[in-house]
């Protein structure tokens, strides 16, 4: 296990030079005149250090396959999943949280996997929110570490908003995309933008994928590489990350952000997670 990671500063000329290095198309440069929030107040912080399932004061599992969250069969996306809290799905095994995609028939699905979330249960609004983690790979595999609004239940999805700190389509092992959604930049709609990995390749080591969250700025990290901040200014609607948020870890099978699985993707795939944190931060 690492020891926690943030940065307390991040002056302006670093975090321009960061975006330049970054590859993309949506999203804009920071404002240098804008504050920089420092992040050292370590307010939740799951190690999965007890082998076992997850720690359900933290996590909740979502079962299923979209239908009993009021969404069509696959999550609304065309997923092909059954989400289950098997252990052959999910576990906590040598200090890592494992979240396995499994080619099986299994309640009208052809795979499996699993999916969690901390609704109702840790939900932040600003800070610096980060997991450390080794992607699976292979077409039509969809890992993802993301926020929900925790208004979900009251105002429904966009309205709620939607940070994806981390998603990454299998069959791209270097490149992931980072986005937001709310009313007017939903779905393809999205704010988003993607990062190259130089010279390497997500599903052979262990990366840091997180994001540094203020009342009007949300920027975009992997490891040590600043490669996106998006601002009110970037969106073409309604700004709706000033509330709390809950995070989600899942792997999802097809759908329509990766389309089908490949005849040459290999299973069992598995998400491995070393540790999620959430800073709490003062200017």
């Amino acid at each position: 296990m690492q020891t926690p990671f943030f940065k307390t500063y991040r002056p302006a000329i670093n975090l321009l030079f960061s975006l330049a290095l970054a590859l993309g198309v949506m999203g804009c440069e920071p404002d240098e005149t804008q504050t920089v929030t420092t992040f050292t107040d370590l307010v939740f912080e799951d190690n999965f250090d007890v082998d076992g399932p997850i720690d359900e004061s933290s996590w909740n599992y979502e079962i299923g396959n979209g239908i009993n969250n009021g969404l069509p069969v696959g999550w609304g996306n065309n997923e092909l999943q059954y989400y289950t809290d098997r252990p052959e799905n999910i576990k906590v095994e040598g200090g890592m949280l494992h979240i396995t995609a499994l080619r099986e028939s299994f309640q009208g699905s052809t795979f499996t996997s699993a999916r969690i979330t901390t609704k109702d249960k840790v939900e932040q609004r600003y800070g610096r929110i980060e997991a450390r983690m080794q992607l699976p790979w292979g077409r039509g595999l969809w890992p993802a570490f993301w926020m929900l609004g925790s208004n979900i239940d009251e105002v429904e999805w966009p309205q709620c908003g939607e940070i994806d700190i981390m998603e990454y389509r299998g069959q791209d092992p270097s490149t992931l995309i980072g986005s937001v959604h709310g009313p007017g930049y939903s779905a393809g709609e999205a704010v988003s933008k993607e990062y190259v990995l130089p010279n390497d390749r997500f599903d052979t080591g262990f990366h840091i994928f997180g994001i540094e969250w203020g009342p009007d700025y949300i920027n975009f990290y992997v490891d040590d590489v600043l490669y996106n901040q998006i601002t009110p200014e970037d969106v073409e609607g309604e700004w709706v990350f000033d509330q709390p948020f809950y995070m989600l870890l899942n792997v999802a099978v097809g759908g329509d952000f990766v389309g089908p699985v490949g005849l040459n993707t290999v299973f069992p795939q598995t998400l491995l997670v070393d540790y999620v944190r959430v800073y709490n931060g003062s200017n």
